[in-house]
Formats: C-alpha cells, structure tokens, sequence
C-alpha cells in the first residue's frame, strides 16, 4: 500500500512534469498563424494545494477534497513583463470562479497564482460567474467584464434550468483586489460576452454587447452589438447598435459575439469574435475576423469569409464539443500577437500570429459572398491568376 508521503512525492512529480513541460509549435500550419502541440493549460495544471488536504492527520489517504472539471475561456493580459490569463476554473460541483495563471513566455510554463480571485458580489448574489475579459483601459483602470448568471425568478415550478445572464463589472489596479461595479444595463433581456472598447469614444466609455431575448436563444437579437455610456461606475447603454449581425448559412448563423477586446492598428481595429451555427450534432463554435475603421467603431471595412480558427482533433471533444472560444489576446512590444482560446468548454491553448499577418488575413482574405455560386467565381478567380502567374514565370 502507497503511503501518504508516497502518494504525496508522485502527485507533486506528475504536477511539475506537467506545468514545466516545453510547448512546441505544430508544424506546417496556415500561415496565419501557429498552433501548439500542448494546451497551455488545463485542470490538472490547478495546485495541488486546492485539490488536497496535505494533512496526514485530516487526509490519511491523501484523498482529492475538491475536484475541479475545466479551466477554460479566459482573459489575458500583459502584466509587469509575465503573460497572464484570468481563467474561469469550474469544480466539479458545476460553480466557476476565475483564477490569474503567469508565464514567463506566453506559451508554457503556466503557473496559477497561489489563491483565485475574490470576487465581491452586488446586492443581488452571482449564482454563477464566467467568462472575464480584462481590459486595460484610457482611464487608467483593469477591467474586468464577465458573465454573472442568476437563476430565473419568473422560472416555472420545477424548472431548474432557466437562468438570467447580464453583465457584471469589476476593475482594479494590481489584479488581486478587485472593486465590483454595479452591472450593466442595457434594454436586452439577457447580455453575454460584453466587451469594453479600451478608449474613450467622444469621452463615452464603448461597450461591445450580445443582445439575447433568452439564456440560451438570440431570439429576435443577436449580433455583435455597440453602445455608449458615460460611466462605468454606474454603466447604462440606452441603445444598441448592431455592427456585425448573425446571417443565413454562414458560421455565425445562430449568434456571435465580441471575443476579447479589439487592437489598434494603423490600419483599423482589429476584432477577434465567436461564430455560432447549428448541426444535426448541436451547435459549433468557431472564432473569426473582422476590422472596423479608426474613425467609426460600427463601420466593418474587413472581413474574411468564414473562420480564423475552428477545432481540430481532441480540441473537438470535451464537456461541450465542437467548441473554440476566445476572450483574450495580447499584443506584445514586437508585435506577435497571442490568441488564447479555449477548446470544448474544457481546456486552454495558445495559437500565435503578428500583427503583419492577422492584418494582411483581413485585407486580403475574400469576403462571404453568401452563395455557393459566388464561392466558386472566388475559388476559381485564385485558380486563374495562379496559372496565369505560373505561365509567366515558366514554374
């Protein structure tokens, strides 16, 4: 029988094998961007200082106390020279709470910070909160956006399914200690996947939004949504505009939504966003593209046809497959651009680009043409000038 100090010394061995363990980019990729061979973080990546009871006395058989099921969609920031992500960590009793996880790269070695952040409540409890996008912003301010989700109070008796998701705010100034902010109001019953502009817009604070009539349904809204308040200390938007809607047979068919903040460029903002469309397996969620104009935030001047990035191999399977998810990204002083995104509701991976190439992918990639004949003249259209250059060069 193993022993408690034995048990203990192969649990710490697996768990720095595991954290210290080199990610290598995947070969011959898209051009666009790198993939990696590992995901930069999962839930055996949590201390194990969180998941045991290391006294012998209290835990004889060094038993798990609390289990934890994913750590997925998470933020990202640079912060003091490290690359952190404020991951949302769900137990296994179904509850998540975000925890800020460092690396010294970007890429590997991630480490969680020794306890996850204490998020204070409004006068109205979170049943459930997720899915954070930390935004550093003009006023001096660490936003953190999330999702507050609360059990319907209109629900029918016995129905214990039905939820209300708004928008909660919190902000700090070391992102350890945070100040919460009463939520965003807007006039949409239900508000996911809220994003903060990080500049001031005619001295409004800008606010991405997901209009839903439902928990689960865009319903008659849906888009990728854009409003103006004048404080965040007590935020209100009065009207939505739509800058990207949701539309007929493309990967954004059902809904979409702003990922994480978009990056200024000299050229236009840069937008990473989720796409959502249904399949007789349920619904797929990828991430895309867009770019809107330095002068008018609801003015799409890019946007490639169909996905950036979709699942592939075992980031297909997971507690919700067929799922990527994006809300963090960080634009680093050389310009190489770290997109983290999450696969099947379960784990966290890294892809890498710059901003050279992501911009010359929007500026160049064809526009959906929204019909299977246009899609062909596209294709065909690449096809001619290829052979017409290889004519003149004699390849």
């Amino acid at each position: 029988m193993t022993t408690f100090n034995e048990r203990l010394s192969l649990l710490e061995e697996a768990h720095q094998e595991l954290i210290s363990k080199k990610n290598l980019p995947k070969k011959l990729g898209n051009g666009i961007y790198d993939r990696y061979e590992n995901p930069v973080l999962t839930a055996g990546h949590i201390p194990l200082f969180w998941r045991y009871d290391l006294n012998p006395l209290s835990n004889p058989f060094l038993m798990e106390r609390i289990g934890f099921n994913a750590t997925f969609n998470a933020g990202a920031i640079k912060w003091e020279g490290k690359y952190l992500m404020a991951v949302r960590v769900e137990g296994s009793d179904r509850k998540s709470f975000f925890a800020i996880a460092e690396s010294p790269n970007g890429i590997d070695q991630f480490r969680f910070w020794d306890f996850p952040i204490t998020m204070p409540e409004t006068d109205l409890p979170d049943g459930n909160v997720y899915d954070m996008r930390l935004i550093s912003h003009q006023d001096g301010w660490v936003y953190g956006l999330f999702c507050t989700e609360r059990k319907d109070p209109y629900a029918q008796k016995g129905d214990e399914s039905a939820a209300v998701a708004q928008c909660g705010i919190a902000r700090t100034k070391n992102l350890t200690h945070w100040e919460r902010l009463p939520d965003l109001k807007t006039p949409s019953p239900q508000q996911r996947n809220v994003v903060l502009h990080p500049e001031f817009v005619n001295g409004k604070y800008a606010l991405y939004t997901r209009p839903q009539d439902g928990f689960i349904e865009a319903g008659a809204g849906g888009g990728i949504g854009l409003g103006f308040t004048d404080s965040m200390e007590n935020a209100v938007i009065d009207k939505e505009f739509i800058i990207d809607e949701k539309r007929y047979h493309t990967v954004y068919e059902v809904k979409n939504g702003q990922g994480p903040a978009p990056l200024k460029t000299p050229q236009g903002w840069l937008h990473l966003a989720h796409g959502v469309r249904n399949t007789a397996a349920g619904l797929r969620y990828v991430l895309y593209m867009f770019m809107t104009s330095l002068d008018d935030l609801t003015k799409v001047i890019y946007k490639p046809a169909g996905y950036f990035i979709a699942p592939e191999g075992e980031e297909r399977v997971g507690d919700v497959s067929n799922v990527t998810f994006s809300n963090g990204w960080i634009l680093d002083d050389d310009g190489t651009v770290f997109v983290y995104y999450a696969s099947s509701d379960t784990r966290m991976h890294v892809a890498t680009s710059t901003i050279e190439k992501l911009l010359d992918y929007c500026t160049h990639t064809p526009s959906d043409g929204f019909r299977s004949a246009t899609s062909v003249e596209i294709v065909k259209g690449l096809i001619n000038s290829n052979l017409s250059f290889i004519g003149k060069t004699g390849s």
